[in-house]
């Protein structure tokens, strides 16, 4: 993520959530808020695309809906979004 940030100047970055350990979704884990803490350390912007509905977790459905209506942090259904959200912000 450093290296994409300094050496490219991108700032913004779309993950597939299949890529993603399970561990991630977790919120008891603390996994996401330490990983995307990074991300807005280091000043990007990200989305995860994929289907979120399969979690029950209403923690962690109050998360992504926290997270989608803020500017850092996106979890989205397809790239097509992620790339329009990102681009707006």
């Amino acid at each position: 993520m450093a290296v994409v940030r300094y050496e490219t100047d991108c700032d913004r970055i779309i993950i597939n959530k299949s890529v993603i350990s399970e561990d991630f979704f977790d919120l008891s884990t603390k996994l996401a808020g330490n990983i995307l803490q990074k991300y807005i350390n280091y000043q990007m912007k990200i989305a995860i695309i994929g289907d979120f509905s399969v979690y029950k977790s209403k923690s962690l459905k109050d998360f992504i809906y926290e997270c989608n209506n803020g500017k850092d942090i996106f979890f989205l259904p397809d790239e097509n979004q992620a790339i329009e959200r990102l681009s707006s912000v």
